[in-house]
């Protein structure tokens, strides 16, 4: 997508000019240093700067801070710091977890000050920490007791009470430094609480009750990142009779909030959907089909505003300078206006370089990264390389390759390929532990799977980009109708993976002819389709023809979905 602006992008000769082109449009009017866009979020993974989330939501979240810096936007991310964090090690061939504390100041934040919130009675004492980034910062909340990211029961108060945390303690933290929210972007149900924490200020500050609701409700954009309403978790009146209603100066607010509960019971997406007049999903088909309703019943539209990522952070350097060079990208990583015509000039030639630069940087990461053998990895630029690198959770489906060994066993025998597997269980998902292991048992008592699919653990975004860059084919499996949109996928794509998918998510913001894609009436069906898939897969990287073909049609048909600078121009887009 082309930002329509009075002057090409490929003739702005620098970032300054972007941002004010984007002005020009008025697409971010309100916006200034101390009314910035500020986005919310329960988890972010930015390792670089010492916050290690779970998984896609953080990793979104670091690329959109990422992408506004760049791009000059002001821009503040509210989040959690946790003080301690999940990290996976083997023990007797087995996969566990254990947390290892951190520590923000190890990191670069600095203590601004601090802020209370009412929880339990109890008057409860909340560090605010800083980090800043040009024209954008983080800005998080933090004490001792904050347990790991997700810890406890999704229903539970310990759950509440850190979403009440970030929410009533991030706005506050907002105050302290100054600034004051154009917009709210809030991810995630868990956000919920800093849009009421607004309002509630609103409305004790003497403004009409109604004008408060209209005004949050103006200023107020909700991301949903999920697809069914009935997943999601619930609270108790009680529960927020201890954490939520002692954060409240209005009565107003209270009666309103007291009035959405159903049976004494409140579903954080049913109130966040009153409280947000802005609602996007993160893919067409994901806002197109996402099963949410208001308080009346009505069925909830949402515009589509598809995940991207920041480019240049998972694209390998070299692959990037090519996409810029040929004409695909311009300077600010939008696809240029002749972006289709001009990945046809790419080669069999080119991509094989290409990969085996990032096979290179794979291999050092491998190198600090042992698989479940204990054994350091170095591949071949002429060894083939499948991955799996998402979360182990029950949706994705990391097992199914391993449903079939002996086929399994015959794609990789037949092309001198490795299968590397990695990604982590969500603290707590005792099922999904045991089908790893499962899955591990079934690779050591095999001679031939024991040393051709590596089990390398501690996912990370350092693997996670180590394995796109270097890799061949990524294999991505969800159960269609469960992904809302992925983003693995898309740095797979920008890093020239050949991709093997069922027709999920952002992957389906393109025809099904766009990669090699699995499908299929059952699972069964869909099993022999996804070895037929890998199996063309494999042969594509050994004939030049097919390799060209398969990465020019994928290239042309998602470099517009994946570029996070096209998100944010359409999350600018819409909001202003």
């Amino acid at each position: 997508m082309i930002l329509k602006t009075r002057h090409r992008l490929d003739t702005i000769e620098d970032v300054e000019e972007f941002y004010a082109a984007i002005r020009r449009e008025r697409l971010t009017q309100s916006l200034s240093e101390d009314r910035p866009y500020t986005y919310w979020t329960i988890e972010l993974y930015d390792q670089a700067n010492g916050i290690r989330g779970g998984g896609g939501l953080g990793i979104l979240a670091a690329d959109t801070r990422r992408v506004a810096e760049q791009m000059n936007v002001p821009f503040t991310l509210v989040t959690p710091f946790y003080p301690s964090e999940l990290h996976q090690k083997f023990e007797n061939g087995k996969s566990i977890d254990e947390s290892r504390p951190v520590n923000y100041e190890d990191f670069g934040f600095e203590l601004i000050d601090t802020v209370n919130i009412r929880c339990n009675k109890d008057l409860v004492e909340l560090s605010v920490i800083e980090k800043e980034f040009n024209s954008t910062r983080i800005l998080a909340i933090t004490e001792p007791n904050f347990g790991e990211l997700y810890s406890g029961d999704s229903c539970g108060d310990h759950r509440l009470y850190q979403e009440v945390a970030l929410g009533f303690g991030g706005y506050q933290a907002l105050k302290l430094v100054g600034l004051k929210p154009a917009i709210m972007q809030l991810n995630e149900v868990a956000t919920f609480f800093a849009a009421l924490a607004r309002l509630d200020e609103l409305a004790s500050n003497g403004m009409d009750f109604y004008e408060a609701v209209v005004y949050t409700r103006k200023h107020t954009l909700y991301t949903n990142h999920t697809l069914v309403q009935a997943a999601e978790a619930s609270f108790s009146y009680e529960q927020f009779e201890r954490y939520v209603f002692p954060n409240l100066k209005s009565r107003a607010v209270k009666k309103w909030l007291s009035d959405k509960f159903e049976n004494g019971r409140i579903r954080l997406s049913s109130v966040t959907i009153e409280i947000a007049e802005l609602r996007s999903g993160v893919s067409k088909l994901h806002a197109r089909v996402a099963n949410y309703r208001d308080l009346s019943g009505e069925k909830v539209k949402f515009r589509a505003v598809t995940n991207g990522v920041d480019l240049p952070y998972w694209v390998l350097p070299n692959i990037i300078d090519c996409y810029k060079s040929v004409g695909i990208l311009d300077k600010f990583c939008l696809p240029s206006e002749t972006y289709e015509d001009s990945v046809e000039t790419i080669d069999a030639e080119a991509i094989r370089e290409l990969k085996a630069q990032g096979r290179a940087f794979m291999n050092q990461v491998l190198a600090r990264r042992p698989d479940q053998n204990g054994v350091f990895l170095n591949f071949k630029p002429d060894e083939l390389v499948f991955d799996f690198k998402r979360r182990f959770v029950d949706y994705k489906r990391p097992w199914l390759p391993f449903t079939d060994p002996v086929k399994l066993k015959r794609i990789l025998e037949n092309h001198n390929a490795h299968y590397i597997l990695t990604g982590r269980v969500h603290q707590g998902d005792e099922r999904m532990m045991a089908k790893l292991n499962e899955v591990l048992d079934k690779i050591k008592n095999d001679k031939f799977l024991s040393t051709h699919v590596h089990y390398i653990a501690d996912y990370d975004e350092e693997l996670a980009r180590a394995l796109s860059v270097g890799s061949n084919i990524s294999i991505n499996i969800p159960i269609v109708g469960l992904e809302a949109c992925g983003t693995s996928w898309e740095k797979d794509v920008g890093n020239l993976c050949l991709l093997v998918s069922t027709h999920d998510g952002g992957v389906a913001d393109a025809p099904s002819d766009s990669y090699l894609n699995v499908s299929g009436k059952d699972e069964l069906e869909e099993i022999e389709s996804m070895y037929t898939r890998m199996e063309e897969a494999a042969k594509a990287w050994e004939n030049d023809f097919d390799l060209e073909f398969w990465e020019k049609r994928q290239l042309s048909r998602y470099i517009p979905t994946i570029s996070g600078t096209r998100m944010l121009k359409d999350y600018l887009d819409y909001l202003f």
